[in-house]
């Protein structure tokens, strides 16, 4: 499939007011990759993807034999992406819009991309106590340090469609919590 070349004036105006959710951002496409080369990760589990944007990471975790995926996001236009591209790709996906409206647990929550927001390091000590293992990827929080996570790998990414990123950006961390 070809990809579109975005001029800079279409990048500058995607970047002022991101739909967020359009992009498989370079940690959500690391974290699929993982989960694809690692089924074990996600297989015969129940799933949560959280701040699930396009669902990419559901998909691929749903692709690796999880039980049962729940894509979970606060934007109501991510969740039907979500599932648009999970019906494009033959999965189901359960639909959460609002984590703290359930007290589901999970075997495993993934998470990609959500520490851009500082506002979002609140989420880092809620999830593991929602689920037996929590991994987490990002490619924006230099030296992330964090007493419940510890590094599982550094990978090279980058975002789809591609924003021709620093390449700062395109080195993910992955993240699991500590046992």
């Amino acid at each position: 499939m070809q990809q579109k070349i975005f001029d800079s004036v279409e990048i500058m105006r995607i970047l002022q007011q991101p739909p967020y959710w359009c992009f498989c951002w370079s940690s959500g496409v690391a974290l699929c990759q993982k989960i694809l080369q690692n089924p074990e990760l996600v297989a015969d589990k129940k799933i949560l993807d959280f701040g699930a944007g396009s669902g990419c990471v559901a998909i691929a975790a749903s692709l690796a034999g999880a039980k049962e995926v729940t894509v979970c996001d606060l934007d109501p236009i991510a969740l039907q992406a979500c599932q648009a591209n999970a019906q494009l790709n033959g999965v189901t996906l359960n639909c959460l819009a609002d984590f703290t409206m359930t007290d589901n647990y999970y075997d495993v929550i993934v998470a990609a991309d959500i520490l851009y927001d500082r506002d979002n390091f609140f989420w880092l000590d809620v999830l593991p106590s929602r689920a037996s293992h929590v991994l987490l990827a990002d490619s924006r929080v230099k030296n992330f340090q964090h007493q419940r996570y510890q590094l599982l790998a550094n990978m090279q990414s980058e975002t789809i469609p591609d924003l021709f990123e620093p390449a700062e950006f395109c080195q993910v961390k992955l993240y699991q919590t500590v046992c």
